[in-house]
């Protein structure tokens, strides 16, 4: 197994020196009973803060209390329990993401979904990765909002069918810090800490807070361990009219993966599930990112927000999941500004004026050392160079047409420029088409309309009509097919409506929420592999998040959502198996029509302990798109328990899927062959929390 900075070896017991660790079961964050709904804010659609009950639009909030109960060996184990959301663990720290949508890969994988951290794309639109979210720091995030379906009129490209936003954590008053470490099977160990500290400068307020991740894990399949560091330090300062707060951000994983096991219920074999056909695949990935937020009150009724900042990712790790396995690298850095000049009239009205700009280099590299295999040639593949500009001007109202009833307003213009270099040979090798050096530009336009409307003081109405959009993934674009013309794909379009409510009934708190989404120039990979640069799809369902406090300490927390998925166009390819032909009205493959997280908690000790009994529901989908081959889903349980023990320690223990069952993580068809991720054997985990 490989440790450090793109393969330097070296191994956290040998930086860390840290305690043995015991079960038992909640400390006082996890004990707490949830804070209510009202009084509850949201900061990702505008960033001025909008209180969570008259929010006009759906929303789902993982607070910190929940994330340091958790303690998520990965972020699909905190994500998933949101409506409409389905994150498959794929290998190690690897996912594919659906919110609101199939379960999608490739290019709609990567920029179907906006992940921003404190407001700020962590990538750049145009060079997104279908694993991005484990660049981001979710153990000692200070809250994660979860918006299903396309954002608002703040944000433009990959905000298509959903968006996650991370936010970190602020500094506390005075001197404070916490160290969690728990470990599991399979030589699995995780460490968090953070330190926080404020003090007074005459009128001026400061804050510094930091937070080191360290995870190793040598995996439950062969040759499938990883390493994982990340770091964040945040800076806050406040005087008068100013606020202001930086971070710097940075993540580096090492991951030996583990490839599909093949074949019909492959998952339950227990010579198969544990195995891997190709030890030598690896993902070598590494980011750093640095942002300012600055807020200025220019008087009572206008303020202004100006956010500049920078990025940079590597990313190197082999295409096992391909036949040839070719070697691919990638990466690129970005500098860019958000600006908003925020209006607040003396009636209740509110225009946002903003405008976005960025700048990206960026680079990819695909070789295969091997044999030919099929169409899969040895040698380069591609070699390429895109630069990328983003003009962006938005425009975002909220008018008070009475006193309980709210418009929402409003539109982004996104105009993107690409200008490709093609550093190797031009033309056609095996499968692969090597374009010409070319630009491309798209300009879209997406609207925003919605209204609000306060029924009572316990229930909120809303109905939302959006437009979404996003230019191609550079991928998209230039890392074409031999059956490809260079310059026909184009900007991915999704109208969405919804309908829904937010409020209280008696001591239970809810959300749900009704869609119905149509989506065209749908860029996706078939079952062989061949992009298909021109589908349509149709969205709709309906989702449900409630919570409420029980009898006798305990409470009841759960998330549900039905969606059906469908292609909305026909595809019948006479040199492909029939396992590849699209009918209209038939399923999109990877997407379940049910599932469902349900959360059984109980506090008691006093209030010093807090244990969970969770159930998570994956329904049946199909794996192609012919709808031909069918997973049958599963139902997994897994059990929580921490104690606060002492004021300064925690103790805590789980075991993840309680019954022992064999089942898929993430199902897939390919090349003519059933293949499976399969999910983890039962496990313990055990682990402490000191705090300082």
């Amino acid at each position: 197994m490989r440790y450090g900075v793109w393969g330097r070896p070296f191994t956290i017991s040998q930086v860390l020196a840290l305690p043995a660790l015991f079960l038992a079961a909640s400390g006082p964050a996890a004990a707490e009973d949830p804070a209510p709904l009202k009084g509850e804010v949201v900061v990702t659609s505008t960033s001025t803060g909008t209180a969570r009950l008259t929010h006009p639009g759906n929303v789902a909030k993982i607070p910190e209390r929940e994330i340091d109960f958790v303690k998520a060996d990965h972020y699909s184990e905190l994500l998933n329990r949101a409506p409409g959301v389905y994150i498959h663990r794929n290998n190690g720290q690897e996912s594919l993401v659906s919110i609101r949508s199939p379960v999608l890969s490739g290019g709609a994988g990567a920029g179907s979904f906006l992940y921003l951290e404190d407001g700020v794309p962590t990538r750049a639109a145009g060079f997104a990765n279908v694993n991005a979210l484990f660049e981001s720091i979710t153990e000692t995030a200070g809250g994660i909002e979860i918006i299903r379906g396309p954002g608002s009129a703040r944000y433009g490209s990959n905000a298509v069918h959903g968006l996650i936003n991370v936010l970190s954590p602020e500094p506390e008053a005075g001197f404070s810090g916490v160290s969690d470490v728990w470990v599991g099977p399979h030589g699995l160990f995780h460490n968090t800490n953070t330190a926080s500290v404020s003090w007074q400068d005459g009128e001026a307020s400061h804050g510094l807070l930091g937070s080191l991740v360290f995870a190793e894990d040598d995996g439950f399949r062969a040759a499938s361990g990883f390493g994982q560091q990340k770091a964040q330090l945040r800076y806050d300062y406040s005087k008068g009219a100013d606020d202001i707060f930086f971070t710097l951000s940075s993540h580096n994983l090492n991951q030996e993966t583990a490839s599909f096991v093949q074949g019909p219920t492959a998952f339950r074999d227990d010579a198969l599930r544990k195995g891997n056909a190709n030890p030598e695949a690896f993902r070598d990935a590494w980011a750093v990112r640095a942002a300012l937020h600055w807020t200025r009150e220019l008087n009572e009724n206008w303020s202004f927000n100006v956010t500049p900042y920078a990025r940079e990712n590597r990313l190197r790790f082999a295409l096992h999941f391909l036949p040839g396995g070719a070697i691919e690298e990638n990466g690129h850095w970005s500098v860019g500004v958000q600006n908003s000049l925020i209006h607040e009239t003396d009636d209740g009205h509110t225009i946002i004026l903003g405008g976005d700009v960025e700048y990206t280099e960026g680079y990819l590299r695909e070789d295969q050392e091997g044999p030919a295999v099929f169409s899969f040639v040895q040698g380069t593949h591609y070699d390429y160079t895109v630069d990328a500009t983003v003009l962006a001007p938005y425009l975002h109202t909220v008018w008070a047409l009475g006193e309980r009833t709210e418009l929402t307003a409003g539109v982004r213009l996104e105009h993107t420029i690409y200008e490709y270099d093609n550093r190797t040979a031009t033309g056609v090798t095996g499968r692969f088409r090597r374009a010409a050096d070319r630009r491309d530009t798209f300009t879209d336009v997406t609207p925003k309309l919605g209204l609000a409307h306060t029924f009572s003081d316990e229930i909120t109405g809303f109905v939302n009509w959006k437009r979404a959009a996003r230019a191609p993934q550079t991928t998209d674009l230039y890392r074409l097919q031999a059956n490809q013309v260079a310059g026909e794909v184009e900007s991915e379009k999704l109208d969405s409506l919804e309908v829904g409510a937010r409020g209280t009934w008696g001591t239970l708190e809810y959300e749900a929420a009704a869609y119905y989404m149509k989506k065209k120039n749908f860029f996706f990979r078939d079952s062989d592999g061949f992009n298909v640069t021109d589908g349509r799809t149709k969205h709709y369902g309906v989702e449900l998040d409630v919570f409420t406090p029980l009898i006798a300490g305990f409470d009841f927390g759960a998330s549900a959502s039905y969606a059906v998925h469908e292609y909305d166009f026909n595809r019948t390819v006479a040199t492909s198996p029939q396992s590849n032909n699209i009918q209209e009205g038939t399923d999109v493959d990877g997407a379940p029509r049910t599932l469902a997280n349900a959360r059984l908690g109980y506090v008691f000790w006093d209030g010093r302990a807090r244990s969970e009994l969770e159930w998570v529901h994956v329904g049946d989908y199909y794996t192609n798109p012919a709808n031909s081959v069918r997973y049958a889903g599963h139902d997994i349980f897994n059990f929580r328990i921490e104690a606060d023990v002492r004021e300064d320690l925690s103790l805590y223990a789980r075991v993840t899927n309680l019954a022992d069952k064999r089942y898929a993580e993430r199902a897939d068809f390919g090349f003519g062959n059933e293949r499976y991720f399969p999910g983890e054997d039962r496990a313990l985990h055990v682990g402490a929390s000191v705090r300082f």
